[in-house]
């Protein structure tokens, strides 16, 4: 039978005869317009993605959505749903700053060896010093970060690598460190690590100093990582009207990055909440 194409769209009761199906039938299920099963799903998705400064891929907002929501998918289900509602992020490689000037001062040995666990808060840090543009103008970024939960103990911003940058940052760490508790400090062969006044500062407290290989990033390869998170997840997302509001904003994420931010190698968790809870489970049960 040949059927033209108004009787397609609007057959008629001989036609719907022809193919055995009754009008009812037919109108019924052509009104019906099929459900979407993740429609209730979609608005927290857009939520989960858009508060982490737009930074999360499939896995971790499957994470998030298993630990925080209690929602249970599979990575593709995921993945689909995060490319039909334009929620992918995107990474760029960017420039190093590299501070090495060649002989300064005394280096010292690769201590920390690539082994980038630990098992326990203060026992391994590094640190580094990274370069940027906001607003037209240079800015310098030195952290410490804790190998135990990638946490950012604490960081130092100045328009110049001056050696304040890392004495700054130091004076801050140290603050919150417990003497004791045979700390290894990493960095890279940077001149302000080769600084008397930094090795002085490291010895004075029992620290042990620990060094890359000389241009080797890979031996600070966690350093490397914060600074890539900080400049696609931060940088990238934000305009900025003046210093002022950059600071502020600044300090917002870095609160975000040891408070909200989850981390697969943490099982899901923040920075934080992987510290908090480790050290509840480690506690003694009262008997």
């Amino acid at each position: 039978m040949i059927v033209s194409e108004l009787e397609h769209k609007f057959p008629t009761r001989a036609v719907l005869k022809a193919v055995g199906l009754s009008a009812s039938t037919y109108y019924r299920h052509r009104s019906h317009t099929p459900q979407d099963r993740y429609e209730q799903l979609r608005p927290l998705l857009h939520d989960v993605f858009d508060n982490s400064y737009k930074s999360y891929g499939y896995r971790r907002i499957r994470a998030v959505l298993a630990a925080k929501h209690g929602i249970q998918l599979s990575g593709k289900t995921v993945l689909k749903l995060m490319r039909q509602e334009g929620r992918t992020c995107q990474v760029r490689r960017r420039k190093k700053y590299k501070s090495y000037r060649g002989e300064v001062g005394k280096a010292a040995p690769n201590v920390l060896a690539r082994n980038f666990d630990a098992g326990q808060p203060a026992k391994k840090w590094v640190t580094d010093v990274t370069e940027f543009y906001v607003l037209g103008q240079k800015q310098y970024l030195s952290p410490v970060i804790d190998l135990f939960n990638r946490e950012v103990i604490s960081y130092e911003l100045a328009p110049s690598p001056v050696m304040g940058l890392v004495t700054g940052m130091l004076e801050k760490a140290f603050a919150q460190l417990k003497p004791g508790t045979g700390l290894v400090m990493h960095s890279d062969q940077g001149w302000h690590y080769q600084h008397i006044r930094y090795q002085q500062a490291l010895k004075q407290r029992g620290i042990t100093q620990s060094m890359s290989r000389k241009g080797n990033c890979l031996d600070n390869a966690v350093a490397e990582n914060f600074f890539g998170h900080f400049k696609e997840e931060f940088l990238r997302q934000h305009t900025f009207t003046n210093m002022t509001q950059f600071k502020a904003e600044l300090e917002k994420y870095i609160h975000w990055f040891n408070h909200e931010r989850v981390q697969l190698k943490l099982n899901g968790l923040s920075p934080v909440d992987y510290r908090t809870q480790t050290i509840r489970d480690l506690k003694p049960t009262p008997h």
